[in-house]
C-alpha cells in the first residue's frame, strides 16, 4: 500500500484547541495526497513540458510549481522555505526557472495541469455535488488559517481562488498543506533540528529509508556529519537508529506539528470537519488508485 494510504500511527488527544489532535492528522493525511498529485500527474508534467521546462524527473518542475506562489526568488529563499533541501539542490533548479517561465505563467500551468489531472482521476465525479460539499468545506477552513510567520501558506493564501469546485479543493488542499508544513518547520527549529538533521533523525525513527531521503540532495558527507551530531546529543546510536531520546524529540516534533496545524479545523468546527473527512474518503481513494503517488515518501505518513 502506498504511504499516503497507511493508517495514522498514535492518535492521542491532545490540546488542539477543543479539536483532537489524532483528528487534524487525519485530515493531513486525507487531504496531502489531493496536493501532491501535482508533483506526479503526467498532465502537470504536459504543461510544464509545453513552457520548456525539463520533465526526465519531477525536480526540474517540482520547485519552480511550489515556490511560484512566492514570486520569482532564488535558491536562498526558496532553500529556506522548504528547509530540508540540500541548498545546491534547490539553486540548480531554481537557477533557470523563471528564465524559462515567469511565476505567473507557471501558476497558470499548473492550475491547468491539476485541472485535467483531477478530471482525469475523479472522472464525472469532479463535477458532483459532493465534491464541491467538499470544496466549500475546505476553503472555509484555508481561509481561517492565520498565515502570520507562515511563508508558503502565506504565498499559497494570496492567490485568487479559481471558480470550478475542484480547483478550489485543490487549492485549499494545498494552503492547509503549506500552513502545516510551515509549522512543521518552526517544530523543528524548536526541537534544534537543522535541515539534514531533520532528515537524519526521521531516518532513524524509521519513517523512511536513508536511500528515499537521498532525493533531498544532500551528500554521504553531510548526512554522516550530521548523524555524528545527533549521536553526541544522545539521539542516535551509532548505526544511526533512534535512542529513546531521539524517538521521544520526533514525537514531540510531530504533536507539536499537529497542534500547530489545528487552528483552521477548530476554525471549522468539529462536525463540519468530521463531514469534510467522510467526503474525502472517495476522492483520497481515487488519488491512491491512480498508482501516480509514490510506495515510499519523505513524510512519514502513518509511520509517526
Amino acid at each position: 500500500m502506498s504511504e499516503y494510504g497507511s493508517e495514522a500511527a498514535g492518535t492521542v488527544s491532545l490540546d488542539g484547541g477543543g479539536v483532537e489532535l489524532s483528528r487534524v492528522r487525519q485530515l493531513w493525511h486525507l487531504l496531502e495526497p489531493l496536493h501532491a498529485v501535482l508533483y506526479y500527474a503526467p498532465e502537470v508534467f504536459e504543461e510544464a513540458a509545453a513552457l520548456g521546462y525539463e520533465v526526465h524527473e519531477r525536480w526540474p518542475t517540482y520547485f519552480p510549481y511550489r515556490a511560484g506562489p512566492l514570486g520569482a526568488v532564488g535558491g536562498e529563499r526558496v532553500s529556506s522555505a522548504f528547509y530540508s533541501f540540500s541548498p545546491r539542490m534547490v539553486t540548480e533548479h531554481m537557477a533557470p526557472a523563471w528564465d524559462i517561465a515567469s511565476p505567473e505563467v507557471m501558476l497558470a500551468a499548473r492550475r491547468r495541469g491539476i485541472d485535467r489531472a483531477y478530471r482525469a482521476m475523479f472522472g464525472d465525479r469532479a463535477d458532483s455535488p459532493e465534491l464541491a460539499e467538499a470544496a466549500a468545506l475546505a476553503r472555509r477552513a484555508a481561509e481561517s488559517a492565520n498565515t502570520a510567520g507562515r511563508p508558503l501558506a502565506a504565498a499559497n493564501a494570496a492567490l485568487e481562488w479559481p471558480e470550478a469546485p475542484h480547483l478550489q479543493l485543490w487549492q485549499a488542499a494545498t494552503i492547509l498543506r503549506e500552513h502545516r508544513g510551515d509549522g512543521h518547520v518552526a517544530a523543528l527549529l524548536v526541537a534544534g533540528l537543522d535541515p539534514v538533521e531533520s532528515l537524519v533523525s526521521f531516518a532513524a525513527i524509521g519513517a523512511a529509508s536513508a536511500e528515499r531521503f537521498e532525493s533531498r540532495g544532500w551528500s554521504a558527507a553531510e548526512w554522516t556529519a550530521a548523524r555524528e551530531r545527533l549521536s553526541v546529543r544522545g539521539l542516535v546510536d551509532a548505526d544511526g537508529t533512534a535512542t529513546d531520546a531521539g524517538r521521544a524529540l520526533r514525537h514531540r516534533v510531530e504533536q507539536d506539528t499537529d497542534r500547530l496545524a489545528a487552528a483552521p479545523w477548530r476554525a471549522l468546527g468539529s462536525d463540519d470537519t468530521a463531514r469534510l473527512a467522510d467526503l474525502l474518503g472517495e476522492f483520497w481513494v481515487a488519488v491512491l488508485s491512480s498508482g501516480l503517488l509514490p510506495s515510499e515518501t519523505t513524510l512519514g505518513i502513518g509511520k509517526t
